[in-house]
């Protein structure tokens, strides 16, 4: 098991763009859970079918910065990072100078819930990859619905585990696409169309 965790922290790249090819430092001995590189394909590839504006993008449950650091080499804008846990912060801000990608980015080392209530910009992508035993994820994917920070066009991501389903719906969000790999399940979600 330990080998096969190692051999797993080693695989942790960036897959596309400016810093493709970057090897990306991931906390040990956390409760965060990266993404994997198929996870993190899967969901640029949705990403890139569905939305051009890359401008403001937001990760939430940063761990080592790999899906924000992924959207910046891809050309994003901005990204801002949330992470709660200072060992990951440490590791985000390194990995941020390795890929030279910091001039782009803010990160906030504090919670979720604490993060929300001081953003007020809104973000064309938010980023959500929580622990998947929270159980906070439906609550702080109730409160993005209704902030200031989900636009008319802004994308959420929300990776979870498939055997804990999100709704469908979290008005005014809908479920626009999902996609599954192994327990890993990406739920896409957008304003509903009132036109």
């Amino acid at each position: 098991m330990k080998a096969n965790k190692k051999a797993f922290i080693l695989s942790m790249r960036v897959i596309a763009g400016k810093a493709k090819g970057h090897q990306l430092k991931v906390p040990k001995r956390t409760n965060t859970r990266p993404a994997t590189d198929l996870v993190r394909g899967a969901i640029f590839s949705i990403l890139e079918n569905i939305t051009s504006d890359w401008a403001q993008v937001l990760d939430l449950f940063s761990g080592s910065g790999a899906l924000g650091i992924e959207a910046l080499s891809r050309g994003a804008g901005w990204v801002d990072f949330v992470e709660q846990n200072s060992r990951c912060c440490g590791i985000i801000r390194q990995n941020l100078e390795k890929t030279k990608l910091a001039a782009k980015a803010h990160l906030y080392c504090c919670s979720v819930a604490k993060a929300l209530s001081f953003l007020d910009k809104e973000y064309s992508i938010i980023l959500m990859d929580p622990p998947y035993s929270d159980p906070s994820i439906s609550n702080i994917v109730t409160r993005l619905a209704t902030s200031k920070l989900v636009g008319t066009s802004s994308i959420l991501v929300v990776t979870h585990s498939s055997r804990l389903p999100l709704n469908a719906t979290y008005p005014p969000l809908n479920l626009i696409k999902e996609h599954r790999h192994g327990d890993s399940c990406i739920a896409v979600y957008q304003k509903e169309n009132k036109s």
